[in-house]
């Protein structure tokens, strides 16, 4: 007899459903099936209803972020042999997102945060296109590559409770995101983006919880990011206050 795995899945359809309710399911049992390859099993095979977001399958494209156990996973990273001891597989929409059908999350709110802090180099002249590349040194390059590395699946809001209580709270892959320019040496934008670290929503709101680097699939840390857009913070009030204090001697 083929084994299986009990697959509980949050459904919601809002044309139906006035809350979320959970589904359980039986999916055949391997070792190198992941969560992602159970969903679309269900999908293809118990209930072509379901509803849930997927593109890649290779934890490039981040967007098959769900919740696996409570915890924020990347379903097609995620496998149902690390759950084999466990009684039942529980899947549902991230965390502090509206769920717009059954595991497919609202993250559009996510999204604004991210453009607000203007995530492109910001040149006050650009060279024409005839002058070639900007130049980096590999030294220059590693200050910000691992902040480079993120795929705005969404897991770090997911785990953050600040962003959990405060949506209006930037958050850490935007946060992060500011920091990778900040740090590029073609950009010129840092004190553009001053202002949103320096804000109410900016780095000052997230008390160190740190959760957000510890879901992220691709080690990019936003909690130090974070923590450095803090340091920069500071130093930006610093000069300013300094540079008031000057005028008022001169004056």
């Amino acid at each position: 007899m083929t084994e299986t795995v009990t697959v509980r899945v949050q459904r919601y359809r809002p044309e139906e459903d006035t809350a979320p309710w959970e589904q359980s399911f039986e999916v055949p049992y391997s070792e190198d099936l992941s969560i992602l390859d159970a969903l679309n099993q269900i999908k293809d095979q118990q209930d072509p209803t379901l509803s849930h977001r997927w593109s890649c399958r290779m934890a490039i494209c981040g967007s098959c972020g769900v919740m696996v156990n409570n915890e924020p996973k990347l379903s097609c990273k995620t496998f149902l042999r690390d759950y084999r001891e466990q009684a039942a597989v529980t899947v549902r929409a991230l965390d502090n997102f509206p769920i717009e059908r059954d595991l497919v999350s609202d993250i559009s709110g996510f999204i604004d945060h991210l453009e607000t802090v203007q995530p492109w180099l910001i040149r006050s002249e650009e060279q024409p296109v005839s002058a070639g590349a900007y130049p980096q040194t590999p030294e220059q390059m590693q200050r910000y590559a691992a902040f480079s590395q993120c795929i705005n699946c969404g897991l770090c809001y997911a785990a953050c409770p600040q962003f959990g209580r405060d949506p209006a709270f930037l958050g850490p892959g935007a946060l992060a995101l500011a920091q990778r320019y900040n740090l590029d040496s073609r950009d010129e934008g840092a004190a553009q983006r001053m202002q949103w670290l320096n804000a109410g929503e900016g780095v000052w709101s997230c008390t160190f919880v740190g959760y957000c680097s510890e879901v992220c699939p691709k080690d990019v840390d936003p909690a130090a990011a974070i923590n450095r857009g803090k340091v920069a913070s500071d130093i930006n009030y610093a000069v300013n206050l300094l540079n008031i204090l000057r005028g008022k001697d001169d004056a």
